[in-house]
């Protein structure tokens, strides 16, 4: 699938949040919109034979996989494991800030091994025929952005890589949580624009603290190729994504959390069907309704029954009636 008209809009790959089950509930909200995987280690794939970390829908589609290493070799088998199960795009991880992602030697201690990052994309690029790209920060501790960054992004498009997305704070591996690391490190738009007007041949989007399509339309207007967004879209996933394909994408229609609601139902069935749990998949429809009348009935309803046995589509069904019912009152 060629996915570049895609990318103006993405939401970006989230730990224990962009599972299957959220991307195809994201799925339903936009048809546009590019869906990332949370990240996926390499040795989980190559080393520990994980290929169920892989599973997805086909109704995802267009859907990247993000991949966490620094052995070029072994991202370049996971990157093949990767295209083979049907993914469109195979990104490395360079942000990640967690302690656990550090003791692995990836995430976003690799911006400090530029060179590093390159053979892993250039090994990647000869493995694989769909596009490798990079997500990254704008540097790490002390390192000066004005310096890093710029060379970070000519050594990766050197070696292949034709599209980045920046999140545009530093990460602090010292001294800040991965949860801080989100918030704290002040926010560096400026910066990111600058690149796109420095690497102009180079596909960049931009990721941080960016919580409207509203503030998505002005970074496109301003020159960028595409927003990505993180914790907004989890949260307040209809407020993003509802109004995604006509207002960035200038085609279709805008969805609405009732419709999505049902068709929901018969994917809820299937899952539990194969044996899984209700709130295996209610715990990302949560912000459905979020800003909206009923959505507390909604939230509460679902985070409060769909952990019991038994639990089915109809408690989905009777939360829905709540929000039905309060939107008439």
């Amino acid at each position: 699938m060629q996915i570049n008209q895609h990318v103006r809009l993405s939401v970006a790959p989230m730990m224990d949040w962009t599972d299957r089950h959220c991307r195809y509930l994201h799925r339903l909200l936009s048809r546009q919109t590019l869906l990332y995987t949370e990240m996926v280690t390499a040795p989980a794939l190559v080393r520990g034979g994980a290929l169920h970390l892989l599973d997805h829908d086909p109704v995802e589609h267009p859907v990247a996989l993000q991949l966490g290493g620094s052995d070029p070799e072994e991202l370049a088998k996971a990157a093949r494991l990767g295209e083979e199960a049907g993914y469109d795009e195979i990104n490395i991880n360079c942000g990640c800030p967690s302690d656990r992602v550090q003791s692995g030697t990836f995430g976003a201690v690799l911006m400090k091994d530029p060179a590093r990052v390159a053979d892993c994309v250039a090994a990647m690029r000869d493995a694989v025929d769909v596009e490798v790209t990079v997500k990254c920060r704008i540097g790490v501790d002390d390192q000066d952005p004005e310096i890093v960054l710029p060379d970070f992004l000519a050594r990766i498009a050197d070696a292949g890589c034709e599209r980045v997305t920046i999140h545009a704070r530093k990460a602090w591996l010292q001294g800040l949580s991965p949860k801080e690391n989100r918030d704290i490190p002040p926010l560096d738009y400026d910066r990111v624009h600058r690149m796109k007007r420095q690497f102009p041949n180079l596909h960049i989007s931009i990721n941080g603290g960016i919580a409207s399509l509203a503030e998505a339309r002005k970074h496109l207007d301003a020159g960028l190729d595409g927003v990505m967004i993180g914790r907004a879209a989890y949260h307040q996933p209809a407020n993003i994504l509802c109004a995604a394909d006509p207002e960035i994408y200038g085609i279709g229609q805008a969805t609405d959390p009732p419709t999505v609601v049902r068709r929901m139902l018969p994917y809820i069935d299937a899952h539990l069907t194969a044996g899984g749990r209700l709130h295996q998949i209610t715990r990302h429809m949560l912000g459905l309704f979020a800003g909206r009348p009923g959505a507390r009935a909604w939230r509460r309803a679902l985070s409060e029954s769909a952990v019991r046995d038994g639990a089915g589509p109809e408690l989905v069904e009777a939360a829905l009636a709540q929000v039905s019912a309060t939107v008439a009152a």
